[in-house]
């Protein structure tokens, strides 16, 4: 730390869904479909709830929206076989994700941390142009516990040699900002959808502001 009370960086860590990709509206197709196969619309109520939500809790809130208990694993399955093409597909980068990593990409170690299945996350990333910058890139079926729970953000680090609490992350849902803050990260937050609220260290409406790239380098601590 230096004497202006600023510590290195040590790592940063994206999120993937609705942060780095727009995956968001690709997950929201998958997830309308799932509730128009059981006779339901899906409203931005249930959407705000389902952003950011490992695999798990998503099919289990799912069935009980649609009062059909015990049937996780089934929704869950149709969910990932709904979304997984649109969401590789069509995810573009959001605005500002390629100027951002470009500029962080060999000036510190970057990577991935989603509670998307990993595979679908590396194979969107490779399809998007920006798989090749990150050191690494972890799915929620890479840890025990996803996101609420820290495992992504402090494995994420771990494997680059990095304490959290000297590493950012980049969020753009509440589960998410609950994992790294339990990490002990230093958090950006981007919110992809309306409506959500963030309890993070900084909040920005978008990745091109430049206050991003600033704490990104070096922050407060």
């Amino acid at each position: 730390m230096n004497k202006n009370g600023r510590s290195t960086v040590e790592a940063v860590v994206f999120d993937c869904d609705g942060l780095l990709l727009d995956t968001e509206k690709c997950w929201t197709k998958g997830e309308a479909a799932v509730f128009a196969a059981h006779g339901m619309a899906l409203t931005p109520e249930h959407k705000r709830n389902l952003v950011g939500a490992s695999g798990k809790r998503a099919s289990t809130y799912i069935c009980e929206v649609l009062g059909i208990p015990g049937r996780e694993d089934e929704v869950l399955e149709e969910l990932i076989a709904l979304s997984w093409p649109e969401v590789v597909n069509g995810a573009n980068p959001m605005p500002g994700a390629e100027e951002l990593v470009k500029e962080l990409h060999g000036n510190f170690p970057i990577g991935v941390a989603s509670n998307s299945p990993g595979g679908m996350v590396r194979e969107a990333l490779a399809k998007s142009g920006l798989g090749g910058a990150f050191d690494v890139v972890l799915g929620s079926d890479d840890v025990a516990s996803p996101k609420p729970a820290p495992d992504l953000y402090r494995t994420a680090c771990e494997r680059r040699g990095a304490e959290p609490k000297f590493s950012v992350a980049l969020e753009d849902s509440p589960p998410g900002v609950a994992a790294a803050r339990a990490a002990g990260m230093y958090v950006i937050g981007v919110p992809s959808e309306p409506g959500v609220e963030l309890d993070a260290d900084l909040v920005v409406e978008s990745l091109e502001d430049p206050s991003v790239l600033e704490a990104a380098r070096t922050k407060e601590r």
